[in-house]
């Protein structure tokens, strides 16, 4: 391919715009500023705008972009071809730009160039590498055959099958010349992780793309570094960043420290590292941080959906529910032998709340009908319940009420003979402390706890329906606003009990039925 002169290209009316060359201390020509390129391309789609005739130029059809499976394949080939030495084909589907050789095809001398950007001294230099963007756009680079091959194997190749003194290579259908100038600028760099610092990752990942398409294994592994020792802002680029590495396909540089940062070599988080995190969020005595971790540990977790967490992980929350319950139960007992009063009440409002965010993770875990089962059974915190003050004691209230949103829910699914139990136990004492729960607790949903209770007790057979709701009326009468309010729950009693009850109807049923066959 013979060599572009200024002077065949300027009778084509080809505009030649000469931007400065940036020089190395050591004499060697660098990458410019993208600058140029902006400007160049700005002005030149504003011409081509102009320049249009009607009718309008139909758009070029958008290039369909290859699959996953083709994107493999490639690949596989690929690493086959670099396995067997062989550089004979290059992918024009993994790659945006081809660097084709057409002996018999029309000299570019002779081709029509829009508009023209030089870079590089052409007097000192011994090869040329022409990019041909969209519509004509053209770049030519004044470089040095030794540059070429000592960083670029691509060149290197390609080099190599030229026998003329001055070389000139020709890359068509190039969607990214900017970044082609500028990794090719990084062969004169001296120091490329100083250059590759001044850009963002965004950029950096466009260079990697056209390195490894190039073959600069050096630009690789300083663009591998500084992919490893940057921060990543956000999911986008981190996910940008990670898709890129994965798809790398060079031999011979060393991703695994970048990927180090997004995975390690157990496939499942160790139940010690869950344990520990459970144990330091439970143990702080921060009120602020270990209410704001809470938050942040179950919104993880809930994420996850027990995707990637250990299967024995819910032994260690419920040995954790177990360590809480005993220490609910000594304090309690402390404090009703009254000693250290306020200090006791201080814990009991800590181990409440640690009982019921534990309760939260089972239930998003769907493992709580034990825990139902251990809280129902716990008589004799409820007895020494009544002993204590409302102050000391109307916290721990909380976690029954956080058991009857789950059932209603239907986030727990308790036997008929545990959800008895745990109203026959709780909820004379969640009825005691109500009037402080709305008041005291900021986070009590009033609501939210009745409707779980009345759908917790029209579970149950009718007769304990009838039971527990007669129990609560003459509390609510007593008591009104400071005892919860049933009243849809005993609606629905009321109506399958005295409107039609069910044995009416299955004896009209069976009156119906016999009537009938008679009748025939």
């Amino acid at each position: 391919m013979a060599e572009i002169k200024n002077a065949k290209v300027e009778q084509r009316q080809t505009k030649i715009r000469n931007v400065p060359v940036a020089v190395t201390p050591e004499g060697f020509w660098c990458c410019p500023s993208p600058v140029a390129f902006q400007k160049t391309l700005k002005s030149h789609n504003s011409l081509t705008k102009h320049k249009q005739s009607s009718p309008p130029l139909q758009p070029p059809k958008p290039e369909k972009k290859p699959s996953s499976t083709t994107i493999r394949s490639v690949i596989a080939s690929d690493e086959t071809q670099q396995n067997l030495g062989s550089f004979d084909t290059v992918h024009s589907i993994a790659v945006p730009a081809t660097v084709q050789e057409r002996p018999q095809r029309q000299k570019v001398e002779t081709l029509p160039r829009k508009v023209a950007i030089e870079f590089g001294e052409p007097g000192s230099s011994d090869a040329k590498v022409i990019l041909v963007g969209k519509q004509g756009f053209c770049v030519k680079l004044s470089v040095h055959k030794k540059v070429l091959v000592d960083h670029s194997c691509f060149f290197a190749k390609k080099l190599a099958e030229k026998d003329s003194v001055f070389a000139c290579l020709e890359i068509e259908s190039c969607e990214d010349a900017e970044l082609y100038v500028e990794t090719i600028g990084l062969m004169y760099c001296k120091d490329m992780k100083q250059r590759l610092m001044k850009q963002n990752v965004s950029r950096v990942l466009r260079v990697l793309k056209v390195a490894e398409l190039l073959g600069f294994s050096s630009c690789i592994q300083s663009c591998l570094d500084y992919l490893e020792a940057v921060p990543w802002v956000g999911e986008e680029e981190e996910e940008k960043v990670i898709s890129s590495i994965l798809r790398l396909k060079t031999e011979g540089v060393g991703v695994t420290p970048v990927l180090k940062r997004v995975a390690s070599n157990a496939v499942d988080p160790p139940k010690e590292t869950l344990s520990r995190i459970i144990e330091l969020v439970l143990r702080s005595k921060e009120e602020k941080s270990r209410r704001e971790m809470k938050s942040i540990v179950l919104k993880l977790l809930r994420e996850q959906n027990g995707a990637n967490v250990a299967d024995n992980f819910n032994d260690t929350i419920y040995s954790s529910c177990q360590t809480c319950l005993d220490s609910v139960l000594s304090l309690f007992k402390q404090a009703s032998e009254g000693e250290k009063p306020e200090t006791d009440t201080k814990q009991i409002a800590v181990e409440a709340d640690n009982l019921t965010w534990l309760l939260d993770v089972l239930a998003e875990r769907q493992a709580a009908e034990e825990f139902s089962v251990t809280w129902a059974n716990q008589k004799e915190l409820a007895l020494l319940h009544e002993k204590l003050p409302l102050m000391s004691r109307y916290h721990i209230s909380r976690v029954t009420s956080r058991l009857f949103i789950g059932i209603g829910r239907g986030e727990l699914l308790p036997s008929k003979d545990t959800r008895l139990l745990l109203l026959t136990t709780w909820l004379q004492p969640l009825f005691n402390d109500y009037n402080w729960l709305q008041h005291g607790c900021r986070s009590f949903d009033g609501k939210l706890v009745e409707e779980g209770i009345g759908r917790t007790i029209l579970t149950l057979p009718l007769e304990d329906q009838q039971s527990i709701l007669l129990s609560w009326l003459g509390s609510f009468l007593n008591g009104g606003d400071g005892c919860p309010n049933l009243q849809r729950a005993f609606e629905v009693w009321w109506r399958r009990s005295f409107i039609r009850p069910y044995s009416d109807r299955q004896a009209n049923g069976s009156c119906q039925t016999d009537s009938t066959s008679k009748e025939e």
